[in-house]
């Protein structure tokens, strides 16, 4: 029989209320770290030194083919051993930051490929310097065309963010089962994140593509 107590409800609802916020701090400063990182491994995959485009080519593959708990984990329990150690927070920004950098940097290469040749060509030309060549001509018309695939790991690392609980940091999830173990009653706290979820991914994912027609329109790019 389906028993929700409202009165449960309304208690435990400042406590989620406050793990959402911390949720979305998670999301947030994992995504800026994804953000840079993988425009780096973008670019680092580019270079004239081979040695170095085949190390960095193969630390982004070995990144996007193992889990992301798995990489949460090395970093906040395998890394005292080396003498790193890390908060819950810390490491958990880094692993999730680096987990996404590795698919924002295939993102961000199919945006350089898109450039014509001859926007490289009249850079060469105009004897521009590689970091001026990338940063004032090829990015600005590589970003539009990666923007849907960015907004779509915007969403994907918000979801993502329970995984950091395994590691004690308290966002929505490991609030969520701190209460159900504290009240032995998950359907409402569950239920709670479930909607929570919900309320944010899809107005974000409506946002994200309003931005990005914005771009295109702004550019006079067509679809």
């Amino acid at each position: 029989m389906f028993d929700w107590r409202w009165d449960f409800t309304l208690n435990i609802l400042p406590r989620l209320i406050e793990a959402t916020g911390n949720t979305l701090l998670a999301a947030g400063i994992g995504y800026a770290i994804a953000v840079v990182i993988g425009l780096a491994l973008a670019l680092a995959q580019r270079t004239p030194f081979r040695a170095l485009t085949l190390a960095v080519r193969e630390a982004v593959e070995f990144i996007r083919s193992t889990p992301l708990i798995l990489q949460i984990f090395f970093v906040f329990y395998v890394g005292p051993q080396f003498g790193i150690r890390l908060s819950p927070w810390v490491a958990g920004m880094i692993a999730i930051g680096l987990h996404y950098a590795s698919y924002l940097s295939e993102v961000y290469r199919g945006g350089l490929d898109s450039v014509p040749r001859g926007q490289w060509e009249a850079c060469a030309a105009l004897n521009l310097s590689p970091a001026r060549t990338y940063f004032r001509v090829i990015i600005p018309q590589a970003l539009p065309p990666s923007l849907a695939g960015m907004g779509n790991y915007l969403v994907g690392i918000f979801k993502d963010t329970p995984m950091l609980s395994v590691i004690g940091v308290a966002e929505l999830m490991h609030t969520a089962t701190a209460i159900g173990s504290e009240s032995y009653r998950y359907l409402e706290p569950y239920t709670l994140v479930g909607l929570i979820f919900l309320a944010i991914s899809l107005p974000s994912a409506a946002l994200i593509r309003a931005f990005e027609a914005w771009v295109r329109k702004k550019l006079g790019m067509t679809r």
